[in-house]
């Protein structure tokens, strides 16, 4: 299995680190090249704004979201979430834009604003998943098919699906706790059967 992790800005090295410790082969997406042969994509946390900006400067946009929507696997987090979703509020540049979701960046407020808190997330794992959120934005509204996964106590959406693309608030990377990833990495192989499966 080969991931991408887009290595512009932002900390891709944890998420590097999480998907190699569960076995995948990992790649740091910094140009068009970089995306041969991968199997799914992770967009971290950083600064939403400049990584879109970034996205278009390295001409990675196009050949991302064409990726995405031909059923490459796609997990982003925090400032990743913002650049995949449909409508991002403050988001002054063109995302992914390819989850039927809306966003509110900086939700929570700034870095000193940062939180931890135990999420249940019933389809990646039985017991609550350690989360936490880092000038974190929120999901405020989700459309199908994309589906709700995780909300915090007062009913805020911080997790996502749409098929092979999932979305969170917060950043798995940053704990020990490898879930999160070993689910995106399932996602993975359920799309690769699926492709294989329809091959004549």
């Amino acid at each position: 299995m080969r991931i991408g992790v887009l290595a512009l800005q932002g900390d891709f090295l944890e998420h590097r680190q999480m998907l190699e410790r569960l076995g995948a082969e990992v790649v740091e997406v910094r140009l068009p090249t970089d995306l041969e042969g991968l199997d799914g994509i992770v967009i971290p946390g950083g600064e939403s704004t400049t990584i879109a900006r970034l996205l278009q400067r390295y001409s990675l946009l196009e050949p991302i979201r064409d990726r995405i929507r031909g059923g490459m696997a796609a997990l982003g987090t925090c400032a990743g979430m913002i650049v995949l979703a449909q409508h991002a509020e403050g988001l002054d540049r063109e995302g992914i834009g390819l989850m039927s979701i809306d966003v509110r960046r900086n939700a929570f407020g700034r870095q000193v604003d940062s939180f931890e808190a135990d999420i249940p997330m019933p389809k990646i794992a039985p017991d609550p998943v350690h989360a936490l959120f880092i000038r974190a934005p929120l999901i405020e509204q989700v459309r199908p098919p994309a589906e709700v996964l995780a909300t915090l106590e007062d009913g805020t959406i911080v997790a996502a699906r749409q098929g092979h693309m999932l979305a969170l608030s917060f950043h798995p990377e940053l704990t020990d706790d490898t879930r999160v990833h070993a689910y995106f990495l399932a996602m993975v192989r359920d799309g690769q059967r699926v492709a294989a499966e329809s091959r004549p």
